[in-house]
């Protein structure tokens, strides 16, 4: 693939409505954990792309302008593979949750003002900012503020999973109450992925038959896949479409995977048929309705289709 088939299919990202906030979030995240050679990789391949994301183009030449001055010798970093190996990553966390609870030690108010900017804040990326921080803390209150301010509102579907995680880090049991397109959903806390090894086999095998079926041909393909489908995991995560996409059976795998390249081929190169993927995939005609339910329901996360049509 060239350069320049390379850059479109970037500036095709943006038209998942839902990719700009979850980047956003990615970010915060690595700004959070003092991961800045990451954060500098994420800005400029942001600034590379185009529609709703060009509204935020000043901000983050800023923000990238600033962490060139301030960490010059942070090295730009693959976030998409992470950044760090397990040993650094480690020796972050363990610095950042030592800070924090320093911080939490020497001022008494602190986890109540996170707990209350996370209740007044409407902003996705502030509020992973807050749970981010409220992940490595413990107080008494945590938990129980955390369970009634999901059961309160509707909140972006990768925030509502970070706080599901929190709780399960913390030890949460039973029911948590959450709301979910008016849909109020009740999912175990402690049953939530920790990683995204921790999902079902069936789910992970999705992103290894993209990868297959495209190394060769589309290799720029599989990096979208991956970051397309562990966002959409999570946003489904608790819902009855997490459900068939667990399903303990090949043709789940096969017709999921089937749905989500073609969903890709049409966002990345405007390709609409998809005879050749259901080929690809072995998608029979006894699994046609699923796989179409399926592409339906990819289209309507990204905002191509209204719910219903």
């Amino acid at each position: 693939m060239t350069d320049s088939t390379k850059d479109n299919a970037r500036d095709n990202l943006v038209l998942f409505p839902k990719t700009l906030d979850y980047y956003q979030i990615q970010l915060t995240r690595m700004l959070e954990t003092e991961r800045y050679g990451e954060a500098k990789s994420l800005l400029r391949f942001l600034l590379q792309c185009g529609g709703e994301a060009e509204k935020h183009h000043v901000e983050w030449e800023t923000l990238l302008g600033w962490l060139e001055a301030a960490f010059p010798y942070a090295q730009d970093a693959d976030f998409s593979d992470g950044g760090m190996d397990e040993e650094e990553e480690e020796d972050a966390e363990e610095t950042l949750q030592r800070k924090l609870s320093d911080r939490s030690v020497q001022d008494a108010d602190y986890i109540p003002r996170l707990l209350s900017k996370l209740r007044e804040g409407e902003d996705p990326e502030q509020q992973m900012l807050s749970l981010g921080q409220l992940f490595y803390l413990e107080h008494p209150e945590i938990e129980p503020k955390i369970r009634a301010w999901l059961e309160e509102s509707e909140h972006h579907p990768s925030v509502q999973f970070r706080a599901l995680q929190l709780l399960n880090k913390l030890g949460a049991e039973g029911p948590v109450l959450l709301l979910r397109e008016g849909e109020t959903l009740s999912i175990d806390a402690e049953a939530t992925p920790m990683k995204f090894e921790d999902f079902p086999p069936s789910i992970q095998n999705v992103l290894i038959r993209v990868r297959q079926a495209s190394e060769v041909s589309d290799p720029t393909l599989a990096y979208f896949a991956e970051e397309m489908w562990k966002e959409c995991v999570q946003a489904a995560y608790g819902t009855s479409i997490y459900q068939q996409m667990a399903e303990d059976d090949e043709s789940s795998t096969d017709l999921w995977s089937a749905a989500l390249h073609q969903f890709l081929m049409e966002k990345l190169h405007g390709l609409g048929g998809d005879e050749s993927i259901r080929d690809q995939y072995g998608i029979t005609d006894a699994m046609r309705f699923r796989y179409e339910q399926a592409l339906r329901w990819l289209r309507q996360y990204a905002g191509d289709l209204q719910p219903g049509s």
